[in-house]
């Protein structure tokens, strides 16, 4: 028996056992959005999760409940981005650039969001909060859009603007004749939500 072989195992710190949960979470998270965005909720298994992850499904239970856990944990942390994004100090159309860029940059949750909305039915999905309007509706008031808008309509075709580049590829293709992960497009499509956007407050420079 060597000197290493009869040496006690040390037991992991607290600081070291924290560290290893916040990176197994980290992976699941990263491994759960993958396979959603591959397969859809409904399909992804939880072993291919933590298989893709490179750790026991039972943490899938033990840190978020489940696979459904798992997917709210990724809703709550979209949404932590989000308020990075949408900065209330931003001109509009800087904002919805950097969700575009965003989108295309990792379209992973909005190609889970398309698979979900085309192969669940609605009462099956897990329940989200009401899209919050407010700064939409403070920007109408300050000018930046016009007055004659539905702030909701507004939202849905903005929404629809972002996620066409990922769930209308081809679209993308026929109608710009460049594909959409192309800095051709990236580019072209990023001013003319620019201008979009600036239209939308009634005028353009």
């Amino acid at each position: 028996m060597t000197e290493t072989s009869r040496r006690p195992r040390r037991a992991p710190a607290p600081d070291e056992r924290k560290l290893d949960a916040e990176r197994s979470r980290r992976l699941l998270m990263e491994a759960a959005l993958d396979e959603f965005s591959a397969k859809g909720f409904a399909g992804a298994r939880v072993q291919d999760i933590a298989d893709r992850a490179g750790v026991n499904k039972q943490l899938i239970n033990y840190y978020f409940g489940g696979k459904e856990g798992l997917y709210c944990a990724l809703g709550r942390r979209w949404l932590r981005l989000e308020s990075e994004l949408n900065d209330p100090g931003c001109p509009f159309e800087e904002v919805l650039v950097r969700y575009l860029h965003h989108v295309l940059d990792d379209p992973r949750g909005t190609r889970l969001s398309a698979w979900r909305a085309l192969t669940e039915e609605l009462p099956d999905i897990p329940s989200v909060e009401r899209e919050d309007l407010s700064d939409l509706e403070r920007r109408q008031q300050a000018g930046e859009l016009a007055a004659d808008l539905d702030p909701p309509a507004v939202m849905l075709a903005l929404m629809a603007l972002v996620a066409a580049p990922v769930t209308m590829p081809l679209a993308v293709r026929r109608v710009f004749g460049v594909d959409p992960d192309s800095s051709e497009f990236r580019e072209r499509y990023t001013e003319q939500l620019r201008c979009i956007v600036r239209h939308l407050a009634g005028g353009a420079e």
